[in-house]
């Protein structure tokens, strides 16, 4: 399984903490880093984010073998002609490094707060769906027109194509509903899901695999990947004491079990031989790539536990 550490930009990472992290994941055997790709925090004030894709291009150039990607770029933050040269930029810079991970956005108060557009949920996957093909053609075509409900190119010829041939790796995400399933069996190389116990992983697995049957794709051609939070520690001692390290940072009172309770199925919290464990199950569910949540941004030993994993 493909151990990835993923961090959630938006909450006040500094570049010297991207540095240290990214190079912790080189370092520990990690496959990649990735980010979110947000504009405000959602823990507290006084928290905000370096540029997603500007990061990921920069860190191109401090890295030598890492994957870098986000989790997921908000097709609402930029035009998909941006987007996809966002991403060949960054993968010029790694050397072909770059993964994107696209999805519809979900969180309104920074799109009012930034002056986004921030449409109804169907239109919102309308716009998905139609940037996912724009971006995958510009990296992939010589010339294209494409008249859609919400873009429109004209002799479009994309260049420099990508250093990754035939193209960088595509992330769709879901909660394992038809739409999603039915676009990621289209277009993408992966299918991601979040927080979810092992049965019902299964479950979603079970409706992406028939959105690939529907399009004649063999399943097994399309990865499928979960992100979760990850609390990991030496003993339960560490594994506590990094749980209320966040708890403090989250202002989530003083209760350990009260904290991880309505999570106990889904976090992997605990010493490394027991998140293995459960890492084990969810590989039985379908699971093939994981993304460890963490939000320890200081903690590069944390990351090194997550390389024990790997």
């Amino acid at each position: 399984m493909d151990i990835n550490l993923m961090i959630e930009g938006q909450e006040g990472v500094s570049w010297d903490q991207w540095v240290a992290l990214a190079r912790a994941c080189e370092e520990h055997g990690l496959t990649g880093l990735y980010r979110s790709d947000h504009y405000a925090s959602w823990e507290g004030e006084g928290r905000g984010s370096l540029d997603a894709w500007t990061t990921l291009a920069a860190l191109g150039a401090v890295t030598e073998r890492i994957r870098l990607g986000t989790m997921v770029s908000p097709t609402s933050f930029r035009h998909p002609s941006i987007l996809a040269r966002a991403v060949v930029t960054a993968d010029h810079v790694s050397g072909g490094r770059a993964d994107l991970g696209i999805g519809a956005g979900w969180h309104e108060p920074e799109h009012t707060a930034f002056g986004f557009p921030f449409h109804a949920t169907g239109e919102r996957l309308s716009i998905l769906e139609e940037q996912v093909e724009i971006v995958v053609r510009q990296w992939t075509e010589e010339a294209f027109d494409f008249e859609g409900e919400h873009y429109t190119l004209t002799d479009c010829r994309a260049l420099p194509k990508p250093v990754q041939q035939p193209r960088p790796h595509l992330t769709v995400g879901g909660l394992g509903g038809p739409r999603s399933g039915r676009l990621a069996a289209r277009w993408a190389d992966e299918y991601n899901t979040v927080m979810g116990a092992p049965d019902e992983l299964r479950r979603r697995w079970g409706v992406i695999s028939e959105q690939c049957a529907a399009l004649d794709r063999d399943p097994g051609t399309l990865s499928y990947s979960l992100m979760t939070n990850a609390i990991l520690g030496r003993d339960r001692a560490e594994v506590d004491e990094r749980v209320r390290t966040l708890m403090a940072w989250k202002g989530a009172g003083e209760d350990v079990d009260a904290f991880l309770g309505p999570w106990t199925e889904m976090w992997l919290v605990g010493t490394v031989e027991e998140v293995g464990e459960r890492l084990d199950a969810f590989a039985d569910a379908g699971i093939r790539r994981v993304y460890l949540q963490n939000l320890l941004h200081g903690d590069t030993d944390h990351v090194a536990l997550m390389g024990q994993l790997a």
